[in-house]
């Protein structure tokens, strides 16, 4: 078997590794590069193969640094099928068409006010080839043992990172490989923790938060703190969040402080209508998550909807403490730019982050401390005030990685991957020091033989 690792190395995006094993090739994940532009830029570069050779797509989750690419490999000649999770399907049916339609949107707003470089400005792809790209989706069971090919087998087991998410063992002759993808946390707030580790003689690990642990601060207070202090000023606290679970936590948190209490009486706008259709999909997910059909019904009722962009314009101009949650969590692009172009500028308000935000990407330029940010080729200052809710990230940190680990029985050699260089090389040493096991950082486009 060998593993050719095309994404997730370096950075916390793309995700993509690539199994070849007498004659068949299996791509686990096939995510969009994000962030800083010259990993953009992969996006549009050739494959080291051809992507018709590639016999099926096996994904661990929905997140389009882990599914983006698929319409752009479909587009490029893959003619398999991807493999996921039910849950994940439904989630890529959101996700996907949404990320061609934003595509468009930016290409065409690029054209019409000449802030790009390029004539004209392209969508990688569509939304109507992302709709293409769902008809080669299969499910694939959680803990069934699939079998598509002689010599080969795989099995997904809950990774409790968002709806659908999975960890993937593949298995060829007498031999095995694990791929942990995104790990969910032992204590968060709306999903159930992950599944143990299955023994595997090799483990690619994610690292996103290799290098730190999350803070035991109480998640409920510190929103509340937010919210109480800007509405005290008479501003807007805008949340760019996540559509698949980091939105639905927040409507979640918001609607416990207010039955509590303990934030005044005010609006909650929800202006990502992907967002409010990945919220119904908790109410057919009951096992994956820890709300009952009743706070399911609740978190969907909790937030005003916002469907139209003739509703989302109306938001820029609000007069009253409000709560805006839009899409991307990275503030890269969506509906969330134009919210920070009119809210950016006024020190009433926040920019709150509830998520990892990646290098290069407006979010991280925020919250490093930036005083002006780009959006739409133009530079809008920075006077709100920004903070982060780092206690509500849907990843497991440095410790929950290690214990994820623990359970594994000596593996032949662990890959670190879907980690910043600092993070992923940090959980490196900390898995040899607490183990001894052989473990690698791989490089961009390296090539292992297994």
């Amino acid at each position: 078997m060998r593993i050719d690792f095309l994404g997730g190395t370096g950075t916390v995006t793309g995700s993509k590794y690539l199994l070849t094993h007498e004659g068949r090739r299996l791509l686990i994940d096939c995510g969009l590069f994000q962030g800083l532009k010259q990993l953009r830029l992969r996006n549009w570069d050739a494959l080291p193969v051809d992507p018709a050779s590639i016999d099926a797509v096996l994904l661990t989750h929905a997140h389009i640094d882990h599914s983006g690419f698929v319409p752009r490999l479909v587009q490029l000649g893959f003619k398999g099928r991807v493999y996921c999770s039910e849950a994940t399907r439904e989630l890529c049916e959101l996700l996907l068409p949404d990320s061609g339609r934003l595509q468009e949107e930016d290409a065409d707003y690029a054209n019409r006010h000449g802030h790009s470089k390029h004539r004209p400005a392209l969508a990688l792809y569509t939304e109507k080839e992302a709709r293409a790209a769902l008809k080669r989706f299969e499910v694939v069971p959680f803990g069934e043992e699939c079998s598509p090919w002689p010599g080969w087998s795989w099995r997904l087991r809950k990774a409790g990172h968002i709806l659908g998410a999975a960890s993937v063992r593949v298995g060829w002759k007498s031999s095995s490989l694990l791929f942990s993808g995104d790990l969910g946390r032992r204590n968060d707030l709306l999903m159930r923790p992950p599944e143990a580790a299955e023994p595997a003689d090799y483990v690619v690990v994610e690292s996103t938060y290799g290098n730190r642990k999350h803070p035991a601060a109480d998640t409920l207070t510190e929103l509340a703190s937010v919210v109480n202090r800007t509405a005290a000023r008479g501003g807007i606290v805008l949340i760019p969040a996540f559509a698949v679970g980091r939105a639905q936590t927040l409507l979640h948190c918001m609607r416990l402080l207010e039955q509590a209490r303990r934030i005044p009486d005010m609006p909650v706008y929800l202006n990502s209508p992907m967002a409010a259709d990945a919220t119904r999909l908790y109410s057919r997910h009951l096992d994956e998550h820890r709300l009952s059909p009743e706070q399911c019904d609740a978190t969907s009722l909790k937030a005003i909807i916002v469907n139209s962009i003739e509703e989302s314009q109306r938001l820029n101009s609000l007069q009253f403490p409000s709560v805006i949650i839009s899409a991307s969590g990275m503030a890269t692009g969506g509906r969330v730019l134009h919210h920070l172009k009119a809210y950016a500028p006024d020190a009433r308000n926040t920019i709150l982050f509830a998520g990892f935000q990646a290098a290069g990407t407006r979010g991280a330029s925020m919250m490093s401390g930036a005083d002006k940010i780009k959006v739409h080729g133009a530079y809008i200052p920075l006077r709100a005030e920004v903070a982060s809710l780092e206690t509500l990230s849907a990843h497991a940190d440095r410790d929950e990685l290690l214990a994820w680990l623990d359970g594994l029985q000596a593996p032949k050699r662990v890959f670190v991957t879907h980690g910043e260089p600092v993070a992923a090389d940090a959980l490196r040493l900390a898995i040899e020091e607490r183990h001894g096991w052989p473990c690698t950082v791989p490089d961009y486009r390296e090539s292992q033989e297994l």
